[in-house]
């Protein structure tokens, strides 16, 4: 398969898939499918992107067969976590927010943010093929570095969202502003971990001595996921949201803990709560 062959193949699999899901949210009016849709598609077409063979046909190299592994677990625990918080739940805030802001022209907005969405999975594949690719032979250093740094990275997802899971299962927080555990290092921890994973692909797709000069573009992943996260889909609109909801309870915990990276809060909490 050529490089171009392969491009198009990624990003024309990730259009389809978000079709599918734009299809399967309008059905059950719930745009929170989508996202559990676009985190089984990109780990779907990533493990695929990272085995397919580019250039000489020839078995998969450990490296892909490693990478191909990492972002299919990324994909199997962050698409079921989503999947458990949708099925039979209210529609996630973003997507009610957005609803009521877009009124009867949702549905088109949702297609067009869909195959937005699409295409920005199909740029982060890009990142986990380039970690894939990476010619060094057998595993070095650095990729054991770079999968220490994946695990970390899930952990930590995986333990802020079971955090937020059981603050929100008591009743008596319902209202109230999640500040336990990581959530009071930061506003949203699990976005922070999610970016780390990208980060850790590109740590694999580096070559320090300069023998893979096209690993240096896997940085690129990272940090369109983190201009993501912090200013497009993932902090801006869940806090409209929670502003909306919690008021001066959520911006009294804005003030206080920052919004993305943990680190030690400004000062002591005004209020507790939950977040979403």
């Amino acid at each position: 398969m050529s490089p171009l062959s392969l491009l198009i193949a990624i990003f024309g699999a990730m259009s389809v898939a978000m079709l599918i899901g734009w299809a399967y949210q309008r059905a059950r009016a719930n745009g929170g499918w989508t996202d559990v849709f676009w985190s089984y598609a990109v780990g779907l077409v990533g493990a695929a992107a990272a085995l397919a063979p580019v250039g000489e046909i020839a078995p998969p190299s450990v490296r892909q067969m490693l990478v191909a592994a990492l972002v299919g677990l990324w994909s199997v625990r962050l698409g079921g976590h989503i999947a458990s918080r949708t099925i039979g739940a209210a529609e996630d805030a973003r997507y009610a927010t957005l609803r009521r802001q877009h009124g009867p022209r949702f549905q088109w907005e949702m297609f067009l943010f869909l195959q937005i969405q699409a295409a920005a999975g199909g740029f982060l594949i890009l990142t986990v093929a380039l970690a894939a690719h990476n010619p060094a032979s057998g595993l070095r250093l650095i990729d054991l570095v770079g999968a220490g740094l994946f695990l970390t990275a899930v952990l930590g997802e995986a333990a802020a969202d079971a955090q937020l899971s059981r603050f929100k299962a008591d009743k008596t927080n319902r209202g109230k502003v999640c500040r336990t555990g990581l959530w009071a290092l930061s506003r949203h921890p699990n976005y922070f971990f999610e970016w780390l994973a990208w980060v850790a692909y590109a740590v694999i797709a580096l070559d320090l001595g300069g023998g893979y000069l096209a690993g240096w573009l896997a940085w690129s992943g990272p940090a369109f996921m983190f201009y993501l996260l912090r200013f497009v889909s993932g902090v801006p609109l869940l806090e409209a949201a929670m502003v909306e909801s919690r008021g001066a309870v959520y911006q009294a915990y804005q003030a206080s803990v920052s919004a993305f990276f943990p680190w030690f809060p400004k000062r002591a909490a005004a209020a507790e709560g939950s977040t979403t």
